[in-house]
């Protein structure tokens, strides 16, 4: 990472202010959900589905990939006119890619740094491949080839899944210990290096990144429709709401032969969260950037400039919080502080949450003084 100090009439201002504040709120409810006081009790929308559906959490991860598409668009767009710059680009786009990979399994390692059990896969691994594969393809292809790209990737995922029989098993599936995507990562990963609590499969495994990055591709159309100097406000919004309603239809249709899934993450679930995506942007999008109601803006602000910082370092908080432990209770301190604080006034599920709100604030206080010093941390 490295350590950007912005001046405050130059790049703030330059950046889709909207843009900012969906990303914000999109990790500052993933922070909610990732940290509840207890897991045993949450609110059913705070929690993933159990395989087939989609709840409110199930979106959070799609939506960061999709704002990634659009943060392609805003931050390579003059430069991709350049050809001449294409090959520092390029070098520039692989080894932000590399560092937020490498980021992502020294997070997998902490504290215990026990190799052998190293997970591969993961959220931020995701991240860094789909914003390497899409940075690519939006410097080196136009408009309709990465909209041939986009459903050339649900098509052929949807084949595969659905047609090709997996070894072992003998015909094509969807359930989670016995379909392709999961018999690919246990044979090229092994079953020691996925996700811990399943073991046998991975949500985020290597198959399951082809429809990922259609899901970076629709961010990336959608900025290049929002950035567009030949169309008027009203016109971009119009297009862009009825996208996202089409796709959502499109979604659903979709699932009634290709379940929406987001631990598969599906065709049908790149356009049912795609088309949600593009409906919430495109609304902010019309309020702050169009309207101008900028007043409610500045929490969600601190936290989308400052998006991997608060990703990364809540995660490395909460697992030292867990490497302390009070002796005379023999609990960790987190366990201490959630058992003193909270679990004594209100019931166990607003326990758990009112600890997850906290947190929340915590790093709001964190980034809103990062955001006054104009600090940024870059990879």
């Amino acid at each position: 990472m490295s350590t950007e100090t912005l001046n405050p009439q130059v790049k703030l201002n330059q950046r889709l202010l909207s843009l900012d504040v969906f990303r914000g709120l999109t990790v500052a409810c993933m922070i909610l959900v990732n940290n509840p006081g207890d897991w045993a009790h949450i609110y059913s929308p705070l929690e993933h589905s159990a395989w087939n559906g989609c709840t409110p959490t199930d979106l959070i991860f799609p939506f960061f990939l999709f704002i990634v598409g659009v943060s392609i668009v805003y931050s390579m767009g003059t430069k991709k006119t350049d050809p001449a710059q294409h090959g520092k680009l390029v070098l520039t786009i692989l080894k932000r890619s590399l560092i937020l990979f490498c980021l992502a399994l020294f997070l997998s390692l902490y504290p215990k740094f026990n190799f052998h059990t190293l997970r591969i896969p993961g959220v931020l691994q995701r991240i860094a491949v789909v914003f390497g594969i899409c940075g690519i393809i939006f410097l080196k292809t136009e408009r309709k080839t990465q909209l041939i790209l986009f459903w050339l990737f649900l098509i052929v995922y949807y084949l595969l899944m659905t047609l090709v029989p997996v070894p072992g098993v003998g015909y094509a599936n969807l359930q989670p210990e016995t379909n392709l995507g999961a018999w690919i990562d246990r044979t090229v990963i092994g079953n020691v290096h996925l996700w811990k609590e399943s073991v046998t499969w991975d949500p985020e495994g290597i198959l399951g990144t082809m429809p990922a990055t259609s899901t970076g591709l629709f961010g990336i159309l959608v900025g290049t429709w929002l950035k567009r100097k030949d169309v008027d406000e009203s016109t971009k919004v119009a297009w862009l709401f009825c996208t996202g309603i089409g796709a959502v239809i499109l979604g659903l249709l979709w699932d009634l032969f290709f379940p929406i899934n987001k631990a598969l993450w599906t065709s049908s679930f790149v356009l049912y969260a795609g088309g949600l995506a593009t409906l919430g942007l495109t609304l902010f999008y019309w309020i702050i950037d169009v309207q101008g109601y900028k007043k409610f803006t500045k929490p969600f602000v601190v936290y989308g400039v400052n998006a991997i910082t608060v990703f990364c370092f809540s995660s490395i908080i909460v697992r030292t919080l867990n490497l302390i432990h009070v002796t005379e209770k023999q609990v960790t301190l987190s366990q201490y502080l959630y058992q003193t604080l909270f679990t004594p006034y209100l019931s166990p599920i607003n326990a758990s949450l009112a600890w997850a709100v906290s947190f929340n604030l915590f790093w709001l206080v964190i980034l809103w003084w990062m955001y006054k010093k104009k600090i940024i941390l870059k990879v």
